[in-house]
């Protein structure tokens, strides 16, 4: 039997696929806006970062549901917010990744908002085959962003032999962190595959970060099947929307 903290992952995520399979198959589209830009190449440095920006700010640059029709878009509750920022681990080096795949802020933000993405199976028979993918961005002052992205990347090799991590009381070991497909957006992007092999069943997190001026946006995605996939489509809008 899975543990715990796979158990209530797999569990949450094939509830809120259920729910939003029903919910998309009754709503109505709005059209989707395909603005044209170039996906910026990735950058060891930036123009000084502007101001943070507040938590009602960066709601508004969220991904909506209007311009991801391909997903359901729902806020996340304030249960799963609060389980996320209980991550923890036993490697301190690893904590910023850790922090990372729960979406909890990595550093001190001055602004925070988030929401989750489901995507929409072609039938009720592929719920289970539907990646989760919780969306966090975070906004910060001065050299903030740049800080905290290269924690996250210290840490994913740091700790790409493993560890276990924790949330809400409950624990995970994750067996390896292998660079996953690259992703190019933002001035910098990260993108990472986290394993764990529970009782002989294979758990897969698919992580990518993106840093854009002084703002983080970090995407963790799950699958009630064990199997996320990459969450591209949402990365690529939701990057666009940072500028």
């Amino acid at each position: 039997m899975r543990s715990t903290l796979v158990r209530r992952t797999v569990l949450t995520a094939s509830a809120v696929s259920l729910a939003l399979l029903s919910t998309a198959c009754g709503s109505d589209k709005a059209d989707d806006k395909k603005a044209d830009a170039k996906p910026s190449a990735a950058a060891s440095s930036a123009a000084p970062a502007a101001k943070g920006k507040t938590d009602a700010e960066l709601v508004a640059l969220l991904v909506t549901q209007a311009e991801l029709p391909t997903h359901v878009v729902r806020a996340a509750t304030p249960a799963e917010l609060a389980a996320a920022a209980s991550a923890g681990t036993d490697k301190p080096e690893c904590l910023p990744l850790v922090k990372a795949q729960s979406t909890a802020p990595v550093g001190t933000p001055v602004g925070r908002a988030g929401t989750k993405a489901v995507a929409v199976p072609k039938s009720v028979g592929e719920v289970l085959g539907a990646t989760v993918t919780s969306i966090a961005l975070a906004s910060y002052e001065g050299k903030g962003a740049e800080e905290a992205f290269a924690a996250v990347k210290a840490a994913a090799t740091a700790c790409a032999g493993g560890y276990t991590g924790s949330q809400a009381g409950d624990s995970l070991k994750i067996d390896k962190v292998t660079p996953a497909a690259p992703v190019t957006a933002g001035d910098e992007a990260l993108a990472y595959t986290a394993l764990a092999d529970v009782d002989g069943e294979k758990a897969a997190t698919e992580l990518v970060v993106v840093r854009k001026g002084n703002i983080i946006a970090t995407f963790s995605a799950v699958s009630p099947s064990g199997s996320a996939e990459q969450p591209k489509a949402v990365v690529e809008i939701q990057a666009k929307k940072l500028g």
